[in-house]
């Protein structure tokens, strides 16, 4: 792809999310072109439509929060540190619309192992967590990642909510609990 194109692609991305974020899915494309100083044919060369523009933004941030999430697990932290600072960083990514995609058909080649890859590294994190004493064992490692998935793949997310405090209070043991606030 050339510079140009390349550099089109990002505003149009960006301005996808800063409106999505702003006013939820009812942003028209045209709003998103406009948005981005670009015309409308040329959101639509790079997007055919609304949803293959919502799976960018989404394998966008699923590929962030891999990363960081194995960042986090590289690092000689605790498993329960890594969960947090994952939350963090999902907290501030615009997971809700992967959320959305859920109900029908993948086109973006990269959504499927992107989830199956994050779910994988936050279960063994999850796992972790749970050996070193600071998450609750009376749950698998994947509905404590199921938990942190309502937390954080929801409008208006924040690390430091009431819902996601409460989620987090929640999984942590008595001794983990003093250094849960994110």
């Amino acid at each position: 792809m050339r510079a140009d194109a390349r550099r089109n692609r990002a505003l149009i991305v960006d301005a996808a999310v800063d409106l999505f974020t702003a006013r939820g899915p009812e942003a028209s494309m045209e709003e998103i072109a406009q948005a981005a100083g670009l015309g409308v044919g040329t959101l639509y060369r790079h997007f055919p439509d609304r949803r293959a523009l919502l799976e960018e933004i989404a394998a966008g941030a699923l590929r962030t929060l891999l990363d960081a999430a194995r960042d986090h697990a590289a690092r000689p932290v605790s498993r329960w540190d890594a969960l947090l600072a994952c939350v963090r960083c999902g907290a501030d990514l615009p997971l809700a619309l992967t959320k959305s995609l859920s109900d029908g058909a993948e086109a973006h080649p990269e959504l499927g192992p992107l989830v199956r890859d994050l779910d994988a590294t936050l279960e063994d994190l999850a796992a972790g967590a749970q050996r070193e004493g600071a998450v609750r064992d009376d749950i698998t490692p994947r509905e404590v990642v199921g938990l942190l998935s309502v937390a954080v793949c929801r409008p208006g997310a924040r690390a430091d909510d009431a819902l996601t405090t409460v989620i987090l209070d929640g999984l942590a043991t008595r001794a983990a609990s003093r250094g849960v606030r994110t």
